[in-house]
């Protein structure tokens, strides 16, 4: 296990910014296919660390924190994008949607 965050204050950001401004639809459907939140109708990316990302998610119209863990603990920055990836498409089959495959 991870104990430690091995992506500091700037990757974060810059992986959340990159989320929030260019796949806010691909986070809303991670949250409401693997959250436990179907019922989600807003999510940004507010932390990623080794073992999984923190989104701010509104539904009911109540905010929380939703968590979503990853297969497996990273520890490079590249990894974060496929584990992100890979994320988005096993939410998008667990909601019948067909996943994009494009960046």
């Amino acid at each position: 296990m991870v104990s430690e965050n091995p992506f500091g204050p700037e990757v974060i950001a810059a992986v959340s910014r990159h989320m929030n401004d260019d796949h806010a639809a691909d986070s809303l459907v991670i949250v409401r296919g693997l959250g436990d939140t179907p019922d989600a109708t807003a999510a940004r990316m507010t932390h990623v660390d080794g073992t999984g990302v923190d989104f701010s998610v509104t539904a009911a119209g109540v905010d929380r924190t939703v968590r979503v863990p990853f297969a497996r603990p990273l520890t490079e920055r590249p990894e974060i994008r496929q584990e992100i990836v890979r994320l988005y498409t096993e939410a998008a089959t667990a909601l019948g949607l067909e996943p994009r495959t494009e960046d």
